[in-house]
C-alpha cells in the first residue's frame, strides 16, 4: 500500500513538472503564457468600468470584476445562479419529507450536545462579527473586491459554526430551519431577476427602449439605474445584484448545511419504502 501511494505521488509530480515545462517552453502553441502588456479587451474593461466622461459606455463602478460579472456578462452569471438554485432544489427533492424540526418539536433537546462552554462563548462573540464582515463584503462589492457571492459564502459560516459548536437542534430552535432558508434563497433570486428586468419594465411604462440587464443609459436605450444616491456611489444595478446574491447564497448554503446535518437514522425514519414479502 505504501509503494502504491509513492507511485501515485511520483506520477503527479512528473505530470506537474511536464505540464509546467510545456507551458513555459511553448510546446502547447504560441504564447502559452499571458502577454506582458495589457490586452486590448482588458484595456477596454479598465477604460469603461468607471468613466463618467463617456456615460454611454461606463458601468460607473471602480471594481472591474464586479462590473464584468454583473454587467458585461450578466446573463452568464444569472444562469450560474439558476444552476446553483436547481442543485438546492434537487437536494430538497431527495430529502423531501425529512424534517429535523419535527424531532425538535417532539422532545428534541436543543441544549444537548455541542462543545465546551469556552467554545460556545467564543462562538456567541464571533457570530455577529462574521455576519457584519460578510455584509460589508457584499455591500461594498461594487467598490472593492468582494461581492454578493463572496459575502453570502462568508455569512453561511456563521450558522455552520453554530451548528458545529452548539448543535443543529440549537440552530433550529433559533428559527434557522429549512423553510426560512428556502424562502430567503427564493427572495434573493426573485430580487436578482427583478433587478435584471427593471430597466425593461421602466421602458414599457415610458415607451422608451431598454435592455435586459441594462445598468447605465445607452445611446439606443436612454433608461438606466442611478449611479449615485445622495452622493453615494451605488453603481446602478450592481449594488442591488450584490445584495440579492448575498441573500440567495447565504440562504442556499445554510440550507445545504442543515440537510447534511440530518442523522442517518432520522432520515431513514422519514424515508421508508414499501416492503415486499
Amino acid at each position: 500500500m505504501r509503494v502504491k501511494r509513492l507511485l501515485v505521488l511520483g506520477s503527479l509530480i512528473v505530470l506537474v513538472l511536464t505540464l509546467s515545462l510545456a507551458f513555459t517552453n511553448g510546446a502547447l502553441g504560441y504564447y502559452p503564457l499571458p502577454l506582458p502588456g495589457v490586452r486590448l479587451l482588458a484595456s477596454w474593461y479598465l477604460y469603461t468600468t468607471l468613466n463618467p466622461w463617456y456615460p454611454m459606455f461606463t458601468v460607473m463602478s471602480p471594481e472591474a470584476v464586479t462590473a464584468i460579472v454583473w454587467d458585461y456578462r450578466g446573463l452568464d452569471t444569472l444562469f450560474e445562479t439558476a444552476v446553483f438554485f436547481l442543485a438546492i432544489v434537487g437536494a430538497l427533492a431527495l430529502m423531501r419529507g425529512v424534517s429535523l424540526k419535527s424531532v425538535l418539536n417532539n422532545g428534541g433537546d436543543k441544549d444537548k450536545g455541542g462543545l465546551s462552554l469556552i467554545c460556545k462563548t467564543a462562538t456567541r462573540l464571533l457570530t455577529p462579527l462574521i455576519i457584519a464582515v460578510s455584509a460589508s463584503i457584499a455591500l461594498h462589492g461594487h467598490l472593492t473586491p468582494g461581492g454578493g457571492f463572496q459575502g453570502g459564502s462568508a455569512a453561511a459560516v456563521a450558522p455552520l459554526l453554530v451548528l458545529v459548536i452548539f448543535s443543529v437542534y440549537f440552530l433550529l430552535s433559533k428559527g434557522v430551519s429549512e423553510k426560512p432558508m428556502l424562502i430567503l434563497r427564493t427572495a434573493g433570486l426573485l430580487g436578482i431577476y427583478l433587478t435584471a428586468l427593471v430597466a425593461v419594465l421602466a421602458g414599457l411604462l415610458t415607451g422608451l427602449n431598454a435592455y435586459v440587464f441594462q445598468n447605465q443609459p445607452k445611446s439606443s436605450a436612454p433608461i438606466g439605474l442611478p449611479a449615485q444616491v445622495s452622493n453615494t456611489l451605488i453603481s446602478g444595478s450592481l449594488f442591488f445584484f450584490n445584495v440579492f446574491e448575498y441573500l440567495a447564497v447565504a440562504g442556499g448554503f445554510t440550507l445545504v448545511f442543515i440537510l447534511l446535518s440530518i442523522p442517518e437514522e432520522i432520515a431513514k425514519s422519514f424515508i421508508s419504502g414499501e416492503s415486499h414479502e
